[in-house]
Protein backbone atom coordinates (compact mmCIF):
# COMPACT_ATOMS: atom_id res chain seq x y z
CA UNK A 1 0.00 0.00 0.00
CA UNK A 2 1.48 3.30 -1.06
CA UNK A 3 1.87 6.18 1.33
CA UNK A 4 -0.66 9.04 1.12
CA UNK A 5 1.76 11.60 2.49
CA UNK A 6 2.00 14.77 0.47
CA UNK A 7 2.13 18.48 0.86
CA UNK A 8 -1.26 19.47 2.31
CA UNK A 9 -3.55 21.71 0.33
CA UNK A 10 -5.21 24.83 1.70
CA UNK A 11 -8.20 24.46 3.97
CA UNK A 12 -10.80 22.31 2.22
CA UNK A 13 -13.74 24.24 0.76
CA UNK A 14 -17.12 23.02 -0.55
CA UNK A 15 -15.82 23.53 -4.10
CA UNK A 16 -12.86 21.28 -3.37
CA UNK A 17 -15.10 18.44 -2.20
CA UNK A 18 -17.34 18.86 -5.26
CA UNK A 19 -14.24 18.46 -7.40
CA UNK A 20 -13.21 15.35 -5.45
CA UNK A 21 -16.64 13.81 -6.03
CA UNK A 22 -16.57 14.69 -9.74
CA UNK A 23 -13.12 13.14 -10.20
CA UNK A 24 -14.14 10.08 -8.23
CA UNK A 25 -17.24 9.53 -10.39
CA UNK A 26 -15.07 9.72 -13.52
CA UNK A 27 -13.00 6.78 -12.27
CA UNK A 28 -14.85 3.59 -13.33
CA UNK A 29 -12.71 1.37 -11.12
CA UNK A 30 -13.41 3.48 -8.03
CA UNK A 31 -17.12 3.64 -8.87
CA UNK A 32 -17.27 -0.14 -9.28
CA UNK A 33 -15.43 -0.67 -6.01
CA UNK A 34 -17.75 1.80 -4.31
CA UNK A 35 -20.81 -0.09 -5.57
CA UNK A 36 -19.37 -3.35 -4.23
CA UNK A 37 -18.74 -1.70 -0.84
CA UNK A 38 -22.29 -0.32 -0.78
CA UNK A 39 -23.65 -3.78 -1.61
CA UNK A 40 -21.63 -5.30 1.23
CA UNK A 41 -22.85 -2.62 3.64
CA UNK A 42 -26.42 -3.36 2.54
CA UNK A 43 -25.82 -7.05 3.30
CA UNK A 44 -24.47 -6.08 6.71
CA UNK A 45 -27.55 -3.99 7.51
CA UNK A 46 -30.30 -6.11 5.94
CA UNK A 47 -28.60 -9.53 5.99
CA UNK A 48 -30.88 -11.18 8.58
CA UNK A 49 -33.91 -10.30 6.44
CA UNK A 50 -32.27 -11.25 3.13
CA UNK A 51 -31.01 -14.65 4.25
CA UNK A 52 -33.18 -17.41 2.72
CA UNK A 53 -32.74 -19.72 5.74
CA UNK A 54 -31.74 -19.74 9.39
CA UNK A 55 -27.91 -19.46 9.39
CA UNK A 56 -27.74 -21.30 12.72
CA UNK A 57 -30.02 -24.24 11.84
CA UNK A 58 -27.90 -27.40 11.62
CA UNK A 59 -28.81 -30.72 10.03
CA UNK A 60 -26.40 -33.62 9.86
CA UNK A 61 -28.46 -35.05 7.02
CA UNK A 62 -27.54 -32.02 4.89
CA UNK A 63 -23.87 -31.61 5.81
CA UNK A 64 -21.41 -30.67 3.04
CA UNK A 65 -23.96 -30.63 0.25
CA UNK A 66 -22.44 -29.39 -3.03
CA UNK A 67 -23.15 -26.05 -4.67
CA UNK A 68 -26.39 -26.15 -6.63
CA UNK A 69 -28.23 -28.52 -4.29
CA UNK A 70 -31.98 -27.89 -4.28
CA UNK A 71 -32.77 -25.47 -1.47
CA UNK A 72 -29.03 -24.91 -0.87
CA UNK A 73 -27.77 -22.81 -3.81
CA UNK A 74 -24.27 -22.49 -2.29
CA UNK A 75 -24.31 -25.83 -0.53
CA UNK A 76 -23.98 -26.42 3.19
CA UNK A 77 -21.18 -26.42 5.75
CA UNK A 78 -19.82 -29.17 7.99
CA UNK A 79 -22.94 -28.98 10.21
CA UNK A 80 -25.47 -28.81 7.39
CA UNK A 81 -26.10 -25.07 7.70
CA UNK A 82 -27.03 -23.07 4.61
CA UNK A 83 -23.84 -21.47 3.28
CA UNK A 84 -25.63 -18.68 1.40
CA UNK A 85 -27.43 -17.57 4.55
CA UNK A 86 -24.26 -17.74 6.62
CA UNK A 87 -22.28 -15.73 4.07
CA UNK A 88 -24.99 -13.06 3.93
CA UNK A 89 -25.45 -12.78 7.68
CA UNK A 90 -21.69 -13.06 8.22
CA UNK A 91 -21.15 -9.83 6.31
CA UNK A 92 -22.36 -7.84 9.33
CA UNK A 93 -19.87 -9.28 11.80
CA UNK A 94 -17.03 -9.43 9.28
CA UNK A 95 -17.42 -5.78 8.27
CA UNK A 96 -17.88 -4.78 11.90
CA UNK A 97 -14.58 -6.45 12.75
CA UNK A 98 -12.93 -4.69 9.82
CA UNK A 99 -14.35 -1.19 10.22
CA UNK A 100 -14.50 -0.69 13.99
CA UNK A 101 -10.76 -1.00 14.80
CA UNK A 102 -9.88 1.38 11.97
CA UNK A 103 -12.49 3.90 13.13
CA UNK A 104 -11.20 3.88 16.72
CA UNK A 105 -7.59 3.96 15.54
CA UNK A 106 -8.41 6.87 13.20
CA UNK A 107 -9.84 8.98 16.03
CA UNK A 108 -7.18 8.12 18.64
CA UNK A 109 -4.25 8.10 16.24
CA UNK A 110 -5.24 11.41 14.65
CA UNK A 111 -5.43 13.15 18.03
CA UNK A 112 -2.08 11.76 19.18
CA UNK A 113 -0.40 12.47 15.84
CA UNK A 114 -1.63 16.06 15.68
CA UNK A 115 -0.45 16.69 19.25
CA UNK A 116 2.98 15.24 18.42
CA UNK A 117 3.28 17.12 15.12
CA UNK A 118 2.11 20.49 16.42
CA UNK A 119 3.90 20.41 19.78
CA UNK A 120 7.23 19.20 18.39
CA UNK A 121 10.30 19.04 20.61
CA UNK A 122 10.35 16.63 23.53
CA UNK A 123 6.65 15.83 23.22
CA UNK A 124 7.13 14.75 19.63
CA UNK A 125 10.19 12.69 20.51
CA UNK A 126 8.47 10.84 23.35
CA UNK A 127 5.36 10.03 21.31
CA UNK A 128 7.13 9.01 18.12
CA UNK A 129 9.77 6.87 19.85
CA UNK A 130 6.95 5.06 21.66
CA UNK A 131 5.22 4.54 18.32
CA UNK A 132 8.44 3.20 16.83
CA UNK A 133 8.45 0.41 19.41
CA UNK A 134 5.31 -1.05 17.81
CA UNK A 135 7.03 -1.09 14.42
CA UNK A 136 9.51 -3.60 15.75
CA UNK A 137 6.79 -6.23 15.36
CA UNK A 138 4.92 -7.18 12.15
CA UNK A 139 1.23 -6.30 12.33
CA UNK A 140 0.14 -9.94 12.13
CA UNK A 141 2.40 -11.09 14.96
CA UNK A 142 1.49 -8.10 17.12
CA UNK A 143 -2.25 -8.75 16.64
CA UNK A 144 -1.83 -12.44 17.47
CA UNK A 145 0.30 -11.67 20.54
CA UNK A 146 -2.15 -9.09 21.88
CA UNK A 147 -5.18 -11.29 21.23
CA UNK A 148 -3.45 -14.24 22.85
CA UNK A 149 -2.61 -12.16 25.91
CA UNK A 150 -6.08 -10.63 26.22
CA UNK A 151 -7.97 -13.82 25.37
CA UNK A 152 -10.29 -14.86 22.56
CA UNK A 153 -13.47 -12.91 21.83
CA UNK A 154 -14.83 -10.08 19.75
CA UNK A 155 -14.04 -7.32 22.25
CA UNK A 156 -10.43 -8.40 22.78
CA UNK A 157 -9.93 -8.77 19.02
CA UNK A 158 -11.19 -5.22 18.47
CA UNK A 159 -8.85 -3.90 21.16
CA UNK A 160 -5.88 -5.79 19.68
CA UNK A 161 -6.50 -4.56 16.14
CA UNK A 162 -7.05 -0.99 17.32
CA UNK A 163 -3.70 -1.05 19.10
CA UNK A 164 -2.06 -2.40 15.94
CA UNK A 165 -3.39 0.42 13.73
CA UNK A 166 -2.98 3.39 16.08
CA UNK A 167 0.82 3.72 15.56
CA UNK A 168 0.42 3.67 11.78
CA UNK A 169 -2.13 6.48 11.82
CA UNK A 170 -0.12 8.43 14.40
CA UNK A 171 2.88 8.42 12.06
CA UNK A 172 0.82 9.75 9.13
CA UNK A 173 -0.94 12.38 11.28
CA UNK A 174 2.35 13.56 12.80
CA UNK A 175 4.02 13.88 9.40
CA UNK A 176 1.29 15.97 7.75
CA UNK A 177 0.80 18.10 10.89
CA UNK A 178 4.52 18.89 10.97
CA UNK A 179 4.25 20.13 7.37
CA UNK A 180 1.19 22.28 8.08
CA UNK A 181 2.68 23.73 11.28
CA UNK A 182 5.25 25.69 9.29
CA UNK A 183 2.77 27.25 6.85
CA UNK A 184 2.45 31.01 6.60
CA UNK A 185 -1.20 31.05 7.63
CA UNK A 186 -0.40 29.09 10.79
CA UNK A 187 2.45 31.46 11.63
CA UNK A 188 0.15 34.42 11.01
CA UNK A 189 -2.50 32.97 13.31
CA UNK A 190 0.11 32.35 15.99
CA UNK A 191 1.42 35.91 15.64
CA UNK A 192 -2.10 37.30 15.98
CA UNK A 193 -2.34 35.73 19.45
CA UNK A 194 -4.53 32.72 18.62
CA UNK A 195 -4.23 29.83 21.05
CA UNK A 196 -2.89 26.42 20.15
CA UNK A 197 -6.33 24.79 20.32
CA UNK A 198 -7.84 27.43 18.02
CA UNK A 199 -5.00 27.12 15.51
CA UNK A 200 -5.31 23.34 15.43
CA UNK A 201 -9.09 23.43 15.11
CA UNK A 202 -9.28 26.15 12.47
CA UNK A 203 -6.06 25.92 10.45
CA UNK A 204 -4.57 22.45 11.00
CA UNK A 205 -7.41 19.97 11.31
CA UNK A 206 -9.01 20.70 7.94
CA UNK A 207 -5.70 20.31 6.14
CA UNK A 208 -4.56 17.03 7.69
CA UNK A 209 -7.78 15.00 7.83
CA UNK A 210 -7.89 14.19 4.11
CA UNK A 211 -4.57 12.29 3.85
CA UNK A 212 -5.20 10.58 7.19
CA UNK A 213 -8.68 9.54 6.09
CA UNK A 214 -7.42 8.15 2.80
CA UNK A 215 -4.72 6.17 4.59
CA UNK A 216 -7.24 4.84 7.12
CA UNK A 217 -9.54 3.74 4.29
CA UNK A 218 -6.75 1.58 2.95
CA UNK A 219 -6.35 -0.04 6.39
CA UNK A 220 -9.91 -1.41 6.33
CA UNK A 221 -8.90 -4.24 4.01
CA UNK A 222 -5.90 -5.04 6.23
CA UNK A 223 -8.16 -4.98 9.29
CA UNK A 224 -10.60 -7.43 7.72
CA UNK A 225 -7.80 -9.83 6.80
CA UNK A 226 -6.25 -9.64 10.27
CA UNK A 227 -9.65 -10.06 11.97
CA UNK A 228 -10.38 -13.07 9.77
CA UNK A 229 -6.95 -14.47 10.58
CA UNK A 230 -7.58 -14.13 14.32
CA UNK A 231 -10.91 -15.92 13.95
CA UNK A 232 -9.22 -18.60 11.85
CA UNK A 233 -6.74 -19.16 14.70
CA UNK A 234 -9.51 -19.28 17.29
CA UNK A 235 -8.58 -15.91 18.81
CA UNK A 236 -11.46 -13.88 17.41
CA UNK A 237 -15.15 -14.60 16.94
CA UNK A 238 -16.38 -17.77 18.61
CA UNK A 239 -18.73 -20.42 17.14
CA UNK A 240 -21.51 -20.60 16.11
CA UNK A 241 -21.44 -16.96 14.95
CA UNK A 242 -21.25 -16.61 11.15
CA UNK A 243 -18.02 -14.73 10.46
CA UNK A 244 -16.03 -15.34 7.31
CA UNK A 245 -12.69 -16.00 9.01
CA UNK A 246 -14.27 -18.37 11.50
CA UNK A 247 -16.10 -20.12 8.65
CA UNK A 248 -12.75 -20.69 6.94
CA UNK A 249 -11.46 -22.24 10.12
CA UNK A 250 -14.37 -24.61 10.61
CA UNK A 251 -14.41 -25.61 6.93
CA UNK A 252 -10.69 -26.33 6.63
CA UNK A 253 -11.29 -30.05 7.28
CA UNK A 254 -13.76 -30.17 4.38
CA UNK A 255 -11.34 -28.82 1.78
CA UNK A 256 -10.69 -32.30 0.35
CA UNK A 257 -14.42 -33.15 0.26
CA UNK A 258 -16.01 -29.90 -0.90
CA UNK A 259 -13.16 -27.50 -1.82
CA UNK A 260 -15.45 -24.97 -3.50
CA UNK A 261 -17.64 -24.63 -0.43
CA UNK A 262 -14.58 -24.36 1.82
CA UNK A 263 -13.26 -21.54 -0.39
CA UNK A 264 -16.45 -19.41 -0.36
CA UNK A 265 -15.66 -17.42 2.84
CA UNK A 266 -12.17 -16.73 1.48
CA UNK A 267 -13.69 -15.45 -1.76
CA UNK A 268 -15.86 -13.02 0.20
CA UNK A 269 -12.85 -11.78 2.17
CA UNK A 270 -10.89 -11.36 -1.05
CA UNK A 271 -13.67 -9.42 -2.81
CA UNK A 272 -14.19 -7.14 0.19
CA UNK A 273 -10.47 -6.44 0.60
CA UNK A 274 -10.00 -5.66 -3.09
CA UNK A 275 -13.05 -3.38 -3.12
CA UNK A 276 -11.82 -1.31 -0.16
CA UNK A 277 -8.29 -1.11 -1.59
CA UNK A 278 -9.52 0.08 -4.99
CA UNK A 279 -11.85 2.59 -3.36
CA UNK A 280 -8.97 3.90 -1.27
CA UNK A 281 -6.81 4.28 -4.39
CA UNK A 282 -9.66 6.13 -6.10
CA UNK A 283 -10.03 8.51 -3.17
CA UNK A 284 -6.29 9.15 -3.16
CA UNK A 285 -6.33 10.04 -6.84
CA UNK A 286 -9.46 12.17 -6.54
CA UNK A 287 -7.96 14.16 -3.68
CA UNK A 288 -4.83 14.76 -5.78
CA UNK A 289 -2.49 13.49 -3.10
CA UNK A 290 0.91 13.17 -4.71
CA UNK A 291 3.04 10.21 -3.85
Amino acid sequence: MTSPLAEPAPLRSPGYWQGVLARLLRDPVAVGAGLVVLALLALAVFGPWLAPADPYAASMMKRLKPIGTEGLPLGSDELGRDMLSRLIVGARLSLFMGLTPVLFAFVIGTVIGIVAGYAGGLTNTLIMRTVDVFYAFPSVLLAIALSGALGAGITNSLISLTIVFIPQIVRVAESVTTQVRGRDYVEAARASGAGAFTIVRVHVLGNVLSPIFVYATGLIAVSMILASGLSFLGLGVKPPEPEWGLMLNTLRTAIYVQPWIAALPGVMIFITSIAFNLLSDGLRSAMEIKQ
